[in-house]
């Protein structure tokens, strides 16, 4: 029985997994989700048919080309994207690396960079590196009330030397959601690239990279229901104009080899089929079928999680909001159109660490540190960056029930 479309179906969503990871609450989605049967499925029909070199004439061999091809051009078009202009490789992480490592050539010694404090460190540390050939790095900070980024800051760093701003679609810790598209345009108008990290923005909202008019635009599998994989999407311009960095002897037009000198996981790209199934199953549920594209019934699903997920947003921050010794990262309310459902804070008498472990008696998983943004823990003044913040994120398959085990849990343990 098809749902009304007019709340999202948890129950319906949740029997799409396996189901005795239910037995934990779990909320840590923001350090990586669980998967589908549909991914799990993929995954393992693809290592038991077709685990052979693909691309050769044999049965196996071009299955195994088209299994990987499909995982690949779906995750393309989910993203507004074309499949060229897509390289699914180990993760994030390294995706930067390579694409800072293929840019570098385009620029010289006195040029600039602006790169944001709120990064999470991969889009962070890679770039920083490129000082070391001259490049002027400038710090793009938040505002320390909010940990929201700075726009008036970013209108003084910008000049005619700035080549790249570097900065998260929506920060790890803080959940707040930047504005992509004025960010863009103001670079854009400045001759200057952008590059964002939409890690944190994935499991959330709809990406639509076209629309927002971004150069490079990254963003991570097993954040969005996957394996672990990370995902570069770049104009097509820009990564023509790119170095190659896999071996010499890939033309430098061959975008499905130059950005990924690992070489594909042909395996874990072949069940990302499997997030586009569990998709195109939540659509069907909830809108029925019919001929719109993945593209368009992804944008459709997306908007019914938004809502699911800042109602049980507004639930977690009226419990936030009731404690004087919880000290919220970020702003202060559940709006979908500014914030993600992560969450971070601090304790005024226990250190974040101890926060954890008290929940897990609960059966309730959250978790604890700088997650990898030490540089906007450190700003903010949080005094032991290393103890860091806890953090408890959402995904559309948490429901009300859990929400109420997560705050009763917290109100049991916080001094």
């Amino acid at each position: 029985m098809k749902n009304s479309g007019k709340e999202f179906d948890t129950t319906f969503a949740r029997s799409q997994f396996p189901s005795n990871i239910w037995n934990t609450s779990f909320f840590e989605n923001a350090g990586g989700v669980f998967v589908p049967n549909s991914v799990i499925e993929r995954m393992t029909s693809y290592m038991a048919e077709t685990q052979v070199q693909p691309g050769y004439p044999s049965r196996p061999s071009s299955e195994a080309a088209n299994r990987v091809h499909k995982g690949q051009r779906l995750m393309a078009e989910m993203i507004g994207a074309e499949i060229d202009e897509v390289t699914v490789a180990a993760s994030t992480s390294i995706n930067v690396y390579v694409l800072a490592q293929a840019l570098r050539h385009l620029w010289q010694a006195g040029d600039e960079m602006i790169v944001s404090v709120a990064n999470h460190e991969a889009n962070s540390g890679p770039w920083r590196r490129l000082a070391e050939f001259g490049l002027i790095i400038r710090e793009w900070p938040v505002k320390p009330e909010t940990a929201e980024l700075d726009m008036a800051a970013l209108d003084q760093l910008l000049n005619d030397k700035t080549q790249l701003v570097v900065f998260p679609h929506v920060s790890n810790v803080a959940g707040g959601i930047n504005d992509i598209e004025t960010i863009t345009k103001k670079a854009h108008t400045a001759g200057a690239m952008v590059c964002v990290d939409g890690v944190a923005y994935g499991p959330h909202r709809a990406i639509d990279v076209k629309s927002w008019d971004v150069d490079f635009y990254l963003f991570s599998f097993y954040k969005i229901f996957g394996p672990h994989l990370g995902c570069l999407y770049g104009k097509k311009k820009h990564l023509l104009a790119a170095r190659g960095q896999n071996h010499y002897f890939f033309d430098k037009e061959d975008l499905a080899h130059k950005f990924n000198p690992a070489g594909p996981n042909h395996e874990s790209i072949s069940a990302l089929v499997g997030i586009a199934e569990y998709f195109e199953t939540l659509y069907q549920h909830h809108f029925g079928e019919n001929n719109a594209s993945f593209y368009k019934k992804v944008r459709a699903l997306y908007a019914m999680v938004a809502d699911h997920e800042q109602r049980l947003a507004e639930k977690f921050i009226d419990f936030i909001n009731s404690k004087k010794q919880i000290h919220l990262i970020g702003i202060n309310e559940a709006d979908k159109n500014r914030r993600v459902a992560t969450f971070s804070f601090y304790l005024d008498r226990q250190k974040s660490e101890s926060i954890p472990a008290l929940t897990a008696l609960d059966n309730v998983a959250i978790g604890w540190g700088h997650f990898y943004a030490k540089r906007l823990i450190e700003t903010l003044g949080i005094k032991d960056s290393e103890d860091g913040v806890v953090r408890c994120s959402m995904a559309h398959y948490n429901n009300d029930d859990e929400v109420d085990k997560l705050i009763a849990s917290l109100d049991r343990h916080i001094l």
